[in-house]
């Protein structure tokens, strides 16, 4: 063992990506296992190593680690991204749950059939721009910070920064009534950490593609 963690998930976002962004911005080097077979994950669930038979799986300080949302705060916790103190943590919490209901209508897009596509689209521009993105503009205006809490790089921040992308992904203009999260954008973008994580060749996923999807739908079939 190289004591880096070590994820296992398919080679691709899905609910691996916040994982995977939450590491790199600790600075936080880690493998990856790639399931491309059912007949991989069949052998993870046979071999006892899921603990609700689901991935994403992360193997790190001697534990085996599944749902998303445990393996997130341990890191946050584990990296001091996760707040001062409870009521910071609540906050956090708050905030990273908001954005997670958002992530999840982006997280199944792209197997949305073809005619619903231009009304789920539709869907993901009005909860951004009505619901979860007005949220961080007033926080951020409101305390006139750099972070969203406690005037301190955390996991929220982490966790928004992912949102913003993958939403101007599918709607590039999407930021241009925030000129409050235009500026966070920017300065979450030069942070060394994020900014490596940026870069071409970085851990960092694509956006799914017919294959990606073709994988999943070949991997967790029932």
């Amino acid at each position: 063992m190289s004591g880096k963690p070590r994820l296992t998930y398919l080679n691709g976002r899905g609910r691996m990506e916040p994982i995977r962004w939450l590491l790199a911005a600790a600075g936080v080097e880690f493998e990856e296992v790639y399931l491309e077979t059912k007949e991989q994950y069949d052998k993870l669930i046979k071999d006892g190593v899921l603990l609700f038979q689901q991935v994403p799986l992360v193997e790190i300080d001697g534990m085996k680690m599944v749902q998303t949302r445990a393996i997130l705060s341990y890191i946050a916790g584990k990296y001091n991204l996760y707040g001062k103190d409870l009521k910071e943590r609540a906050l956090i919490d708050m905030y990273v749950e908001g954005i997670a209901d958002l992530m999840q209508m982006i997280l199944m897009f792209p197997f949305s059939p073809p005619e619903a596509k231009e009304k789920n689209l539709e869907s993901i521009k009005e909860r951004a721009t009505n619901r979860y993105f007005p949220v961080f503009e007033k926080a951020l205006k409101q305390h006139g910070q750099d972070f969203l809490v406690g005037n301190k790089f955390s996991w929220a921040d982490v966790q928004l920064m992912e949102a913003i992308l993958a939403v101007e992904e599918k709607i590039p203009a999407v930021l241009s009534g925030f000129p409050q999260l235009q500026v966070f954008k920017t300065k979450m973008s030069n942070m060394p950490t994020i900014k490596k994580f940026l870069q071409p060749g970085s851990p960092r996923k694509p956006p799914p593609d017919a294959h990606y999807v073709e994988t999943v739908l070949k991997v967790f079939k029932k």
